[in-house]
């Protein structure tokens, strides 16, 4: 086994998953990192008694000469491993609960062609995050991972394409009037997994850019940067369709535009899925992260529900989906958490309750959507400082004589006296400060992003 040094890991090992390019000049993500990861992953695994992993990989072309190392290294630890091919993020996970073993998911969700990584989890689908199980992965491949000297497990080959759509309908009553829907999967999983789970729905779809191609020719899978929403905007209106639907590159995201071609932000979304949750099951608990708008925590209490406010990140979510036994989660950035898909994350599942709740009804998504939309967010915005810490300090400086409250959950929320926010929050991988901000209205948002940019950016 290869040793290496803590900080070129760093740069590679982050705080919920494995990602960097491959191929450069550093090596970052090869194959020989790679077999000994899934080896360093192996004796975590078997340490918890697994004795099993699922591995999966999405449309990149470095994914199956990588995943294919990972299950070398796995083997050589002598634990069995079952070979999905190419499958979504959500797919895996369903994988791994299902059969309740450990995964592991390749790909870089959303980030370029160069880029690709390893999206880790327990059995049951639960996070691998730094503190977790990745400090540990790290230190086992600076240290060398020791050998096993027992005989290696052995890996089989499974399809569970089929079993995975009729998991997610199982889940969701789509009972609906018939609908049109413009899907753009970016080349990415959607475009492998729409047709399985659609193909038997009152639901015609308007596809765009389903073939598999991680060179991403025609937009980066990433539908959170609003330029990559553009084509599908377009196609929705063209089409006629009642919504599109954009999934990013290994579809455990979705985001939704209404008949218009107008956005839906990610917090209405959140809002109107916890609602149909409530009804179900009333009082339940629904989680939202920080930068998740207002309305969605103030629509829960309206519905008898109880918000939980949680960090950014999908292993905090998902940690704290399991100890306050919440039905469902939600975060600004579409990921979207169910307690009946074992706590992950699934884009699939989320855009079949929108389905479900458009095609229960007979109002136009952009009529529908507006009960939920009661404030202007700015979303995120990202500047490049040379001290986080003091720039963040600053900003709290600055609007003390308007503050009703601070806290420091994650980064720092600053509650103002007329009822807007914002929130700074360092990146843990760059020099970056990320701001957000969320008023009644676009100029107040407008003023409020002006003025902290000003400190921020001094």
């Amino acid at each position: 086994m290869t040793a290496r040094t803590r900080e070129a890991l760093a740069d590679i090992i982050k705080a919920y998953d494995v990602r960097g390019v491959v191929g450069s000049a550093d090596n970052e993500v090869d194959a020989d990192f790679v077999r000994d990861t899934g080896a360093a992953f192996a004796r975590l695994m078997r340490n918890e008694e697994a004795s099993t992993v699922v591995v999966g990989h999405d449309m990149r072309e470095s994914s199956p000469v990588l995943s294919q190392a990972f299950v070398e290294g796995v083997n050589s630890q002598g634990l069995d491993t079952i070979y999905l091919g190419l499958t979504s993020t959500d797919e895996l996970y369903y994988a791994s609960g299902v059969k309740d073993c450990p995964g592991a998911m390749f790909t870089a969700s959303h980030n370029p062609a160069k880029y690709n990584g390893i999206k880790l989890c327990r059995a049951g689908a639960r996070p691998v995050g730094q503190e977790t199980g990745l400090k540990t992965i790290t230190d086992e491949l600076i240290n060398g991972v020791p050998a096993f000297d027992g005989a290696p497990g052995t890996n089989t080959e499974e399809n569970v394409l089929d079993g995975y759509a009729q998991y997610l309908l199982d889940l969701v009553p789509m009972n609906i009037r018939p609908l049109k829907v413009a899907v753009d999967a970016g080349n990415g999983m959607g475009g492998f997994t729409v047709p399985a789970v659609f193909k038997n729905l009152p639901v015609e779809v308007c596809d765009l850019y389903f073939e598999l191609d991680g060179s991403f020719p025609n937009h980066e899978a990433n539908p959170l940067d609003p330029k990559n929403l553009v084509d599908l905007q377009r196609y929705t209106v063209e089409t006629g369709a009642d919504l599109g639907i954009a999934f990013d590159g290994d579809a455990d995201r979705c985001f939704i535009v209404d008949e218009k071609g107008q956005p839906v932000s990610p917090s209405t979304i959140c809002a109107m899925i916890a609602e149909r949750y409530l009804e179900a099951n009333p009082g339940c608990t629904i989680i939202h992260n920080l930068i998740t708008s207002k309305s969605v925590p103030e629509l829960v209490k309206e519905k008898g529900g109880t918000p939980v406010r949680t960090r950014v990140g999908h292993s905090f979510i998902k940690a704290q989906m399991a100890e306050s036994n919440a039905i469902f989660g939600g975060e600004h950035s579409a990921h979207y958490y169910f307690a009946d898909f074992f706590n992950a994350d699934s884009g699939m599942l989320a855009a079949l309750h929108v389905l479900s709740t458009l095609g229960s009804q007979d109002k136009p998504l952009s009529e529908l959507q507006s009960a939920y939309s009661r404030y202007v967010a700015s979303g995120e915005i990202n500047s490049e400082v040379a001290d986080q810490k003091e720039r963040t300090e600053a900003v709290v400086t600055a609007f003390a004589d308007r503050t009703a409250a601070v806290d420091r959950l994650d980064g720092v929320t600053i509650d103002l006296l007329d009822g807007s926010w914002l929130n700074v929050r360092a990146s843990n991988t760059e020099p970056l400060l990320r701001l957000n901000v969320e008023a009644k209205t676009d100029d107040e948002v407008q003023a409020i992003v002006d003025e902290a940019l000003a400190v921020i950016r001094a």
